[in-house]
């Protein structure tokens, strides 16, 4: 032991453990500190108990003798930052000629293994740039799994291994394969030796094995895991495809034979595949089911939702089925019948369709919307956010459209329930910017709605009234003692509070507004005596499918009063529109689910009266009746 490092012992300023220890940091040594990282111990000075230390970040670095001897780990020379730092340049060309040995290098300075990342920190910025790194890497990969002496995960953060000793990195793949359980771990295990089947020098003795193994799979999981059959049999055809000397060791199990058995599953087993396999199977659906592809593939495109709807036009394209699509896609929009992702997927593409996008679409997206409505209690989904969000589509379906069509088409959308006021309001100026003759519908609208009155059940009018009551007298002051205290925290530009608590302003304000607009216009009835020669509002019609012969009945009510469950539905609703003013006897048009369709009113009854008493102050029911008959 040095002897001032004994002098320091005998006197007590120093054990022994870190005397021993500061021996191994003599100056000129390399080291490393958790916190200030890489250094060099540039002296001693033992008879202040310092050693001095000089870090990228803190040069001539005092440390007392003990913590130093406690927190800085000594690095030999042959530690790859020793190396950097002493040699660089040889690094250099070692990362050129012996990207391997670099790599293990770099393993054995941190115990044999390191995450990419964890290797890219030491050489980002002195060895390489991060675009340099990258490419780098890419082909040092390929070498370490071709050398068999590193264990190289297929997941980016597991860590690099050195083994103990070489292993054919095929082998291990093969090894991974055969202890896999799962069909999701046996599925990635196999995708890895279709990326890696060059690394297999003897495929017909490595992997034959293994495409009998996977169509033995393939055929024991057809019946009760179809989706798993399909992904196996993908997997089989593209090692197939990438080594010739591979072969089938079952006669007739093809994708287009298990296409053919799966037809009447098809839709619900596409669901359940990546979006890659998805697409293999659209695409063999032509060579698979032959003339009959185009009728099918029009059939899934009306039965399915997300990515397939877009992918099955561009195969019908390819196909030179486009005329075909183009007569199933008009047919839809004609009837009601397309769904809400096929007229999402049409606004997106209308560049390509522009004689689609007209009037007629707009009609047909108004009647997936209020199917939506209905289904989903309200949630907007994927074409609501369409038609709101893209500011370029009302323009484009109204850029042929003459005036009085435009002119129509903002009264319906001023009635409809579909959207909330500020909504409405956004939809229409656009209409306006391609007619500006017609913002006068916008700028009158405001008087308009202020005289026409918005019949409603006393009942639901109470409601009404006890949710304002409840928004001024709570909601709002609660909100505002949020924001207070919010703001009271400091920092508003880091104040996730006081963010949110003015964000809910912004939107109990907006409702506040709404309500007073909707209470103000607001006509009270109890829907007693009302005219039953005729539908009005107050009656119970009953309808008959002239097709069918089915029987529906409708209870039409107030603005406010819909209840979808039980067949209550508001006279502003496009079907209470429809039946209003028309006789028992007489047959009418309404949209369904699956098209338009002839109803014959049967009979028209009064509905039961509300039971809720009107309030003294508001208006009396003979005026309700007066509006209800202008």
């Amino acid at each position: 032991m040095d002897t001032e490092l004994e002098k320091l012992v005998e006197a007590g300023k120093l054990t022994t453990r870190a005397a021993q220890q500061l021996e191994k940091l003599k100056p000129g040594t390399f080291c490393l500190h958790k916190s200030w990282g890489f250094g060099r111990v540039s002296e001693w000075n033992l008879l202040l108990n310092q050693i001095v230390i000089d870090f990228a970040g803190k040069k001539s670095h005092p440390m007392q003798a003990e913590y130093a001897a406690e927190n800085v780990t000594p690095l030999a020379p042959e530690h790859f930052l020793a190396r950097k730092a002493t040699d660089l340049t040889s690094i250099k060309s070692l990362a050129r000629e012996n990207p391997a040995a670099l790599v293990r290098n770099i393993l054995e300075s941190l115990d044999g293994k390191a995450t990419a990342q964890q290797i890219s920190e030491w050489l980002i910025g002195d060895i390489f740039t991060e675009t340099e790194w990258k490419r780098w890497w890419e082909s040092t990969k390929k070498a370490l799994k071709a050398s068999g002496a590193f264990s190289v995960p297929s997941k980016k953060t597991d860590p690099i291994q050195i083994r103990g000793e070489g292993v054919s990195y095929a082998n291990e793949l093969l090894d991974t394969f055969n202890k896999a359980r799962q069909p999701k771990e046996q599925i990635a295990a196999l995708e890895q030796i279709v990326k890696s089947h060059q690394q297999f020098k003897e495929p017909e003795k490595q992997l034959q094995p293994i495409i009998a193994t996977i169509e033995n799979m393939t055929v024991r999981n057809q019946k009760m895991h179809p989706e798993f059959a399909f992904e196996l049999i993908i997997v089989r055809d593209d090692l197939l495809e990438r080594l010739a000397s591979l072969h089938s060791t079952h006669v007739g199990l093809t994708l287009s034979k298990l296409i053919l058995d799966e037809e009447e599953r098809l839709i619900s087993v596409l669901q359940k595949l990546p979006a890659a396999k998805e697409k293999r199977i659209l695409q063999a659906l032509p060579t698979a089911l032959g003339p009959r592809w185009t009728e099918r593939g029009l059939d899934l495109m009306q039965q399915s939702h997300g990515r397939m709807v877009a992918q099955i036009p561009r195969i019908l394209s390819e196909g030179g089925k486009h005329d075909e699509l183009r007569t199933m896609l008009e047919r839809s929009i004609r009837e009601h019948s397309a769904t809400s992702e096929m007229l999402a997927w049409l606004c997106s593409e209308r560049e390509q369709w522009s004689e689609l996008v007209t009037q007629e679409l707009l009609g047909a997206i108004f009647a997936a919307l209020e199917r939506e409505q209905h289904n989903t209690a309200g949630r907007t989904g994927k074409l609501y956010r369409t038609l709101v969000e893209d500011r370029q589509l009302l323009g484009d379906i109204f850029r042929k459209s003459d005036v009085a069509t435009a002119r129509d088409w903002m009264r319906r959308l001023q009635l409809s329930h579909l959207f909330d006021e500020l909504t409405k309001r956004s939809l229409l100026a656009r209409l306006v910017k391609v007619y500006p003759e017609l913002e006068s519908m916008i700028t009158g609208a405001q008087s308009e709605d202020e005289t026409a009155p918005l019949i409603v059940s006393w009942s639901s009018l109470e409601r009404r009234k006890a949710e304002y009551e409840e928004l001024v007298k709570t909601k709002i002051p609660e909100n505002t003692r949020e924001i207070a205290l919010a703001r009271s925290y400091g920092d508003l530009s880091e104040n996730f509070e006081f963010k949110a608590a003015k964000q809910m302003q912004s939107v109990l304000m907006r409702r506040k507004t709404e309500l007073e607009q909707m209470l103000h216009n607001a006509r009270g009835t109890s829907f007693e005596n009302v005219d039953t020669s005729r539908v009005s509002i107050g009656t119970i019609v009953t309808l008959r499918n002239v097709e069918t012969g089915q029987e529906e009945t409708y209870t039409i009510l107030g603005a406010w009063d819909g209840d979808p469950d039980h067949n209550i539905i508001s006279y502003q609703t496009a079907i209470g529109q429809a039946l209003l003013g028309h006789k028992a006897g007489e047959t009418i048009s309404l949209n369904t689910e699956h098209g338009s369709a002839q109803f014959a009113i049967v009979s028209i009854q009064p509905a039961p009266p509300d039971q809720t008493a009107p309030p003294p102050t508001l208006l009396t029911e003979s005026a309700v009746e007066t509006a209800m008959t202008e």
